[in-house]
């Protein structure tokens, strides 16, 4: 177990900072709870209304048979990820470990297993950092947040009942590295004295990192859905599911292939930000077929062609200002992703010979990232001549081209033919409505 009593302040303290979960670039969600038997997504107790009996008789279901968190951890470790969140209480109220605070328990439950406890334990076996989530909304226990709106009592007891169960579950796990906050409806920081609550969650396990979903801005941003880093900068992180629901939905067969995972990467590779790819598990606790599969083949990929997505720098380009950051452009081959003076193109589509325009360094090589082979080119002021096979080289997924050049790369193209002698915008010259 990884209870934690008399243990000295350095064995209960998180080991990772803020910029250093900037460099994870890539982790694990898991979803997982009694929504994964109703198998109609991790929201279904709430659009069906369903009462705490049929909680109950859920929870009573609820075997967990094949949840594997060795297999789990092992797959996200070949896969390239450097870190786990699981999904410890979403806001049904159900606890995958036990408890005495609820009935609406994981030892309640045909199971009676702590799912909590293995996850931890596996993901330290193969180094990867844990994060556990916990709803601050939990729609079983009684008060619920829609008293507490109605009641100043109500309200009293129903944070003394998220402090409880907050502190019960940090002190028993730590060290953990994130606490990944959800459900804070229906109140703001004041509301849920955030403050407060990251204050004594952060004297029972020391630099514990916290998102920014309590109502305060946290140690990092979680844009969901979609990516957008914070401006101005700062540590950050996008949730996407690897289908289009959160938890378990046996309708839902909307995977994405391994060239849009691929994508999303080299996406947040290119604004320093990390991607936490979600998967929600089915009743008996197995993954889908559709993710076993996408994690092998994010396997086999991310151990050819991790070096574009790992300890990458910031690499982007803006619309409207030219900045000292701005050293990127687009193809329509792919993105660019770079490290030191490596450059990286990352073929969604494998062009055949073309050229590249705007290189503002002098190349020394170029060659196919994980076996090594390398391709002729010549170059001729700032325009790069490529000679490359017409079928890619890389048989499963984006293959992706290395550049190795004389000083940190930087492209410079825009919207005109040749690059203005005066300022300009690279491309749009007023406010647009288009996204990076």
């Amino acid at each position: 177990m990884t209870q934690s009593a008399n243990r000295s302040q350095d064995e209960i303290a998180s080991s990772i900072s803020a910029q250093d979960f900037s460099d994870l670039r890539f982790g694990m969600f898991i979803h997982f709870g009694l929504y994964s038997l109703v198998g109609r997504g991790e929201w279904s107790a709430n659009r069906e209304r369903f009462s705490g009996e049929e909680l109950r008789n859920l929870r009573d279901q609820f075997s967990a048979e094949s949840y594997d968190p060795d297999a789990l951890c092992r797959k996200a470790q070949a896969a390239g990820m450097r870190y786990v969140v699981l999904t410890t209480m979403h806001h049904e109220g159900f606890r995958l470990y036990p408890t005495e605070l609820s009935d609406l328990h994981i030892g309640n439950s045909h199971c009676k297993r702590d799912l909590v406890d293995e996850t931890i334990e596996a993901a330290r076996r193969y180094n990867l950092k844990i994060g556990l989530y916990h709803s601050l909304n939990n729609w079983y226990d009684q008060p619920d947040a829609s008293d507490a709106l109605e009641s100043e009592a109500a309200h009293e007891s129903f944070l003394d009942a998220t402090f409880a169960r907050l502190e019960e579950l940090v002190g028993r796990y730590r060290p953990i590295d994130i606490l990944w906050y959800d459900g804070w409806w229906p109140f703001d920081a004041n509301g849920w004295r955030a403050e407060l609550m990251n204050q004594r969650l952060r004297e029972l396990c020391p630099g514990l990192l916290f998102n920014n979903r309590n109502g305060l801005d946290g140690d990092f941003g979680t844009p969901e859905g979609h990516i957008s880093a914070p401006q101005p900068w700062r540590p950050w992180e996008t949730c996407i599911s690897a289908n289009e629901s959160w938890g378990y939905h046996k309708g839902d067969h909307s995977w994405k292939s391994l060239g849009d995972v691929v994508q999303l990467l080299a996406s947040v590779a290119k604004q320093r930000g990390n991607l936490l790819l979600n998967f929600g598990l089915m009743g008996d606790g197995a993954l889908p077929p559709q993710a076993s599969d996408l994690f092998d083949q994010l396997a086999a990929w991310m151990t050819r062609n991790g070096a574009a997505i790992h300890d990458t720098e910031p690499f982007f380009y803006e619309l409207r200002e030219r900045t000292s950051a701005h050293r990127d452009d687009w193809l329509h081959h792919g993105p660019f992703t770079c490290s030191g003076n490596r450059l990286f193109l990352i073929t969604r589509h494998w062009p055949g010979s073309f050229r590249l325009g705007g290189l503002e360094c002098e190349v020394e090589k170029v060659s196919l990232l994980g076996s090594g082979e390398t391709f002729p080119f010549r170059k001729e002021g700032d325009l790069l001549q490529l000679t490359l096979p017409e079928s890619s080289p890389e048989p499963d997924g984006p293959a992706v081209l290395e550049f190795l050049c004389d000083r940190p790369p930087s492209i410079r193209l825009g919207g005109g033919m040749r690059v203005p002698r005066v300022a300009h915008p690279p491309y749009d010259p007023c406010p647009s409505d288009i996204l990076l």
